[in-house]
Parts: C-alpha cells; sequence; structure tokens
C-alpha cells in the first residue's frame, strides 16, 4: 500500500476540519480527491504532507509514518500545488539542482531525468531565467518538473490543470500515465471531472469534512443508484452541491 490513512481526524486548531478520513491508495493507481471547496481536500493533503498534526488516527506513506522519520517520510512524496511556489532569486536549472539535492539525487542522475521533462513541457530552452520571466503556466511546468524528476511512491497534486495550456494538460497527463505504468501512484485533487473520469483509477468524493464515498465510478454509480451516470453527475448526487 502506497498511502494508508486510517480514521484521520485534524485541522488548524483544537476543532476539527476533517472527520475520520479513511481511505488507501496502492501502487500504480491515479486517485481523484473530490469535493466542494472547504470539504477539507486540502486539510487532508496537509496532513499527508505532514503539515499539520493529526488530532487522532494516523497517515503511512511506503508504510512510514511520519513520527518514524521525518526526512525519509517526505522522501516519499512529490507535491505540486494548486498555486506554483518557485525561488524568484533561482534559475529554473538552480530549482533542479535544489530539489535533486533535496531529495538525494545525484547531478547526472538528475540532469538525466529532467531533460526528456524539459523537452515535454518546451522548457529546455529556458535553464538560465528567473521565475520573473516565466508565465503562470511557465512556473507550474517547472514545479511539474521538479516534482516528475523526483520518481517518488506517491505523487499528491492539487488542481493539476489549472494554468497550464491545452499542449501542457496533454503533456502532463502523458506523464501521470507512464508514472503509473511504473506503478508510482497519484494523488490527485481536481474539480475538473471531465477529465478525472477518463483517467483515474477510483475516487474520493469528500462533503463537510467526511469521507461520502470512495471507489471506482462503477461503485459511485451502484452506491448512488445512477447507472450509466457520468462523474459529474454521481457526484452532484452525493454531494447535493454545485461547481
Amino acid at each position: 500500500m502506497v498511502l494508508h490513512i486510517d480514521s484521520l481526524t485534524g485541522g488548524y486548531s483544537k476543532t476539527p476540519v476533517i472527520h475520520d478520513i479513511s481511505f488507501d491508495i496502492k501502487k500504480g493507481e491515479i486517485v481523484g480527491l473530490i469535493g466542494l471547496n472547504g470539504a477539507g481536500k486540502s486539510t487532508t493533503i496537509k496532513h499527508i504532507l505532514g503539515l499539520l498534526r493529526a488530532h487522532s488516527g494516523t497517515v503511512e506513506v511506503a508504510g512510514e509514518t511520519i513520527d518514524d522519520d521525518v526526512e525519509r517520510y517526505r522522501r516519499h512524496l512529490a507535491y505540486i500545488p494548486e498555486t506554483p511556489i518557485l525561488y524568484e532569486e533561482l534559475t529554473l536549472q538552480e530549482h533542479i539542482d535544489m530539489t535533486a539535492m533535496a531529495y538525494g539525487i545525484d547531478k547526472e542522475t538528475a540532469g538525466r531525468r529532467a531533460a526528456p521533462l524539459l523537452k515535454e513541457f518546451r522548457l529546455d530552452t529556458k535553464l538560465s531565467m528567473f521565475p520573473s520571466h516565466f508565465s503562470k503556466g511557465m512556473k507550474q511546468k517547472v514545479m511539474l518538473i521538479c516534482a516528475f524528476l523526483v520518481e517518488p511512491d506517491l505523487y499528491i497534486i492539487d488542481e493539476p490543470f489549472l494554468g497550464l495550456d491545452p499542449l501542457g494538460i496533454e503533456s502532463l497527463i502523458r506523464l501521470m500515465i507512464h508514472e503509473r505504468s511504473e506503478d508510482r501512484s497519484i494523488l490527485m485533487s481536481t474539480h475538473i471531472l471531465a477529465t478525472a473520469e477518463r483517467y483515474c483509477d477510483k475516487y474520493i468524493i469528500i462533503d463537510d469534512g467526511r469521507v461520502a464515498a470512495a471507489g471506482t465510478l462503477e461503485d459511485l454509480r451502484k452506491h448512488t443508484g445512477l447507472e450509466d451516470a457520468t462523474l459529474d453527475e454521481v457526484y452532484l448526487n452525493i454531494t447535493g452541491g454545485q461547481f
């Protein structure tokens, strides 16, 4: 099991935001984390990353908890936030070098892994440029390059398609499918359910801080009694919400 969450309750203060969250992600799965704004998706992600301490429950990544060894735990993960976070004083090449150093990847290996990613996202001629010269979409691609060169057990991607142009979206989807074929796993928070329906193996629907439903699309159809329903239709039936 790549990710195992058992009865996770937590939040930013003494008052919980998420309650009794439990789900698993196996090797080689792309899993969609779905919910309305404020449902608890980001809080769940922050607990997985170790940015928040749980009130109760456990989170294991590749069989380890953050209390076992925080550095080793985090090296099993790569996180791509919704809003790109880059260092204005570092070039693209220096971002790659810094990422490799943080994950204990030697420079030769990092360069070999980064080369096809740079070409895929059409940034192979921008290595000496600084983020101030990048558009938001280009900044997002830098985040993707740095995450995918790590080749971790688990990618956590928050709203991955925002800010990307159509070619960038297609490149990201190709990369996710390739990583799945290499037995790496992806937890993807997204509101673009039509795309999630095409590429995710299963879904975790969070509503009001709790897991409202989980499983494959067929599982969710059985849960709602909506035979042949789209993921959008199933989601709206379960949450009673709207985008």
